[in-house]
Formats: C-alpha cells, structure tokens, sequence
C-alpha cells in the first residue's frame, strides 16, 4: 500500500480530498492571526487551503512520508514541515491555536495517541479537528469501488472498519484522547468525472488500501473488477458524492 508517490495519491485521492479541505477548515474556523498544525499533510490539500487563509509564516505541516514531506516543500516554500508521524509530532506542547488531521486519522498506527499529541501541541481551548471518510456508511468517495469488488470476491479487505469511519467513533477517539466539548457531523462534496476511464486509472496505481487491491488481482480479474464498476457508474460523465465523517474538540 503506497504513500510515496505524491502525483499518483493527488490523481486518487487528491481530487476529492481539495474540495473537501475548505469545509473541513471552516468547521475548525481556521482565520487570518492562528497559527495551525496540519497533521497528515500528505500532498498538501488542506496544507493549501490554510496557507490561503493564514500565509506560510501561519502553517506548519508534518507527515511520516519522505515524499510527501518533499512535494510539500515544493509546492508551498515557506511552510515548516516536519517528516513525523502523528503519534510523534515534534513540537512544543501549547504551540498552536488548532491542529487539523483531514483523512489521517484511519492510518494512524495509533488513533488515540495521535489525537493526544495534537491536544498536547494546541493551546488551552484550541481547537483540534479531525475528518474522515465514511467508509463503513458506504458513503465515502471509494464506495463504488468497493462494492464492485466485493461482487467479484465477497472477502474482498475493504476501510470499513479502519478508524474513525463510522458515525460516533471519531468522538470516542477524542474523548479517549482527553478532548472536551466535542461535536461531531459530516462534510459532504461532489467531483465530477468526465470519463469513466479517468476515474478508473487511478485505482491501478497502487495508491492506500484500493489500490493495492487492485494490484493483487491477476489482469483477467482487473478487468473484470473494472468492468464491473463501469456497469454501475456508466461511460461518464458520472458525480461521487461523497461525505466525511468530522468532529471537533477543544484541548
């Protein structure tokens, strides 16, 4: 399962997770004078969305992946990023007014520890926000992805169970964390795709736990996985809707 190759996850997963960067900031009510962690950066999605709101200077980053830590550097000169897990971010406690995890919190190796260094890194009364998609809702972006495979093989892994994907849970995880005042909802975006062929290439990358799937498959079965998501999504254009699980607490 790959992280470090950031055009093959911006051309996956980057589509719908752009659009979703913004919601997700105004449900932190992220604004101009904060100083905000982005904790997961990935190829900086979110990353770009807080450098629009608060400048470079305002945004720090981490992220455990070598590559992405690098096309973060990249793209956005400026910007303090850190190569770190969030289980171990490498910053002073009460250093920021609020840290974010957009789509991070599912691969954490340790969800409660990671959700308690962001609350040890936020100042008193700052908040600490964290989205995920609803994989276990079949709503989220890989929905027809998964159903497809689960057609052709019924014990086919899928993010179901990963962290965080089903309602309620990212609560339980924060207050284990020692967060307080904690609301949950959904954030909710739609990405068009103009061909199905150009929703498709991506998942042949080998990019998170899809992708890697897919690459399990001999070709025959390949393009019968493929054949059965075009039956269900059509030639395009075709809309995913997809909708994210966010909660957010205060340290």
């Amino acid at each position: 399962m790959s992280f470090n190759d950031a055009a093959a996850y911006d051309a996956f997963m980057g589509r719908y997770s752009g659009p979703l960067a913004p919601l997700f900031a105004d449900l932190a009510e992220v604004s101009l004078g904060q100083e905000v962690l982005d904790v997961g950066c990935g190829t900086g999605m979110l990353t770009g969305e807080l450098v629009q709101r608060l400048g470079t200077g305002a945004v720090t980053a981490s992220d455990p992946s070598e590559a992405f830590v690098a096309a973060i550097e990249d793209r956005f000169p400026g910007v303090d990023v850190r190569q770190a897990p969030a289980e171990h971010l490498p910053f002073d406690a009460g250093r920021f007014d609020a840290a974010l995890a957009q789509l991070v919190v599912h691969f954490m190796t340790d969800p409660v520890a990671g959700l308690s260094e962001m609350r040890r890194v936020t100042k008193p009364d700052g908040v600490v926000a964290a989205c995920v998609w609803d994989h276990a809702g079949g709503h989220g972006p890989l929905s027809a992805f998964w159903r497809a495979a689960h057609n052709l093989d019924a014990a086919a892994p899928d993010e179901s169970s990963l962290a965080g994907a089903r309602g309620g849970h990212l609560t339980e995880l924060m207050t284990a964390a020692g967060l307080r005042d904690i609301s949950e909802g959904t954030l909710a975006v739609e990405v068009e795709h103009p061909t199905f062929e150009e929703w498709w290439e991506p998942f042949t990358r080998g990019v998170g736990p899809a992708g890697a799937y897919v690459q399990t498959l001999a070709a025959d079965r390949q393009a019968e996985l493929q054949e059965i998501c075009r039956r269900e999504l059509g030639d395009g254009p075709f809309t995913v809707r997809a909708a994210a699980w966010s909660a957010r607490g205060l340290a």
